[in-house]
């Protein structure tokens, strides 16, 4: 018996080897400080979890949720989205509910695209848009984000041709792995592009709460005629820590909401009501705990640059997410320098090869430990002298 050529294509998990790195140096007895990752460290807030304990005792809950999800959460994903960012939602015909947004991302080729057709991904980006390509087995062309335009897209880049045959396109700000943010201007050159050039725009906003120094991070829905063109995928697990509980949703154009809808008809039956349930209590009640957590990350950025300054290592702060994007030293490859940390320091990176072509020269660090083991594992880069 043998796989499918579909599941011999796909990329190789990027994090699996990472994890058996640093399990292999654990299991050792070595000290790990593992920056690697991009599992949120903190628990999900107390009124979430209640309202998750209070819902799985009804045993109402206990059925089968309505294929397309609870109205319940339709309605507060657009309550969330009128509150957050100005942008009215249809429930009805402009929320699909996601288990968790990376389904969703994997999804929509599948969705929207025929066999051999163009879609157009970041580079760097999130290593799982090309696993919907794959499997949807349609063509992808990387487009890169530069350091020189602050890792946003360059429109005037990317050729005529591939413009024109292009017919989806993929964009995540605030960017994981580089920590970049996006303004409404770009999200406007944006909506231009995708009109001119008839392209589908999914914009993943899985950091859509994680923005610095006063600044709340930008929704594409915000931009004039967004919706036509595009929609947006909303995660809660950044926003409210709930990484493992798999519950996410996608807004915006009605006829793309309709076909994620559709082939999720045919491969689930929506997930636990209790879950989503939880996901009301989360988007609608209070929200402090989504302050608290900036505020967390925010100092956790502050303590790690100045950290990275002390030991002369040249790095930018992030504007945005719980990642950092920091420079190789001259003589190393991002994987090489990633090895080195783990194997002289005890400080496990992701490399930037990692997330494409345009990753080499760079880690991508996580603001996933407390201030002091962030401080403790630039320390420890320190005594390498590998900034000497």
């Amino acid at each position: 018996m043998e796989y499918s050529d579909r599941l011999k294509k796909l990329p190789v998990q990027f994090f699996a080897s990472l994890v058996e790195k640093v399990n292999k140096a654990k299991a050792e007895g070595r000290d790990i400080i593992n920056l690697g990752q991009g599992n949120p460290d903190q628990p999900t807030p107390t009124h979430i979890v209640r309202a998750l304990q209070s819902a799985a005792e009804d045993p109402e809950m206990h059925k089968y949720s309505p294929f397309r999800g609870l109205q319940e959460l339709k309605n507060a994903a657009a309550e969330f989205y009128k509150r957050e960012y100005g942008v009215e939602i249809d429930p009805n015909t402009e929320v699909a509910i996601l288990f968790g947004t990376k389904t969703g991302l994997v999804e929509l080729p599948l969705c929207l695209l025929n066999e051999g057709e163009l879609m157009l991904l970041p580079d760097p980006g999130y290593p799982d848009y090309l696993s919907g390509a794959v499997l949807a087995n349609v063509q992808y062309e990387l487009f890169p984000l530069k350091a020189e335009n602050q890792f946003l897209p360059d429109y005037g880049a990317i050729s005529s041709e591939k413009g024109e045959a292009a017919k989806l396109m993929y964009l995540n700000y605030p960017n994981n792995p580089t920590g970049a943010t996006a303004d409404l201007t770009f999200f406007e050159e944006t909506v231009a592009f995708a009109k001119e050039n008839n392209i589908t725009i999914l914009h993943d906003f899985a950091y859509g709460a994680i923005g610095f120094d006063g600044k709340k991070p930008t929704s594409f829905l915000q931009a004039e005629g967004a919706k036509d063109i595009g929609v947006e995928m909303y995660t809660l697990s950044k926003t409210y820590n709930m990484a493992g509980w798999r519950v996410g949703f996608a807004v915006g154009n009605a006829k793309v909401i309709s076909a994620l809808n559709l082939i999720q008809d045919h491969l689930y039956v929506s997930l636990f009501p209790a879950i989503q349930k939880a996901a009301v209590a989360a988007l609608t009640e209070e929200q402090q705990c989504v302050e608290e957590l900036v505020s967390r990350y925010e100092r956790r950025r502050n303590a790690l640059i100045d950290a990275c300054h002390s030991i002369g290592w040249k790095a930018e702060a992030p504007t945005g997410s719980f990642f950092a994007w920091l420079p190789v030293p001259a003589g190393f490859t991002s994987e090489e320098f990633a090895d080195f940390l783990l194997e002289k320091a005890d400080v496990a990176v992701a490399a930037g090869k990692g997330f494409g072509e345009y990753g080499e020269g760079y880690v991508r660090v996580g603001l996933l430990v407390d201030e002091e083991r962030l401080v403790e594992a630039i320390e420890r880069i320190g005594k390498t002298e590998v900034f000497n």
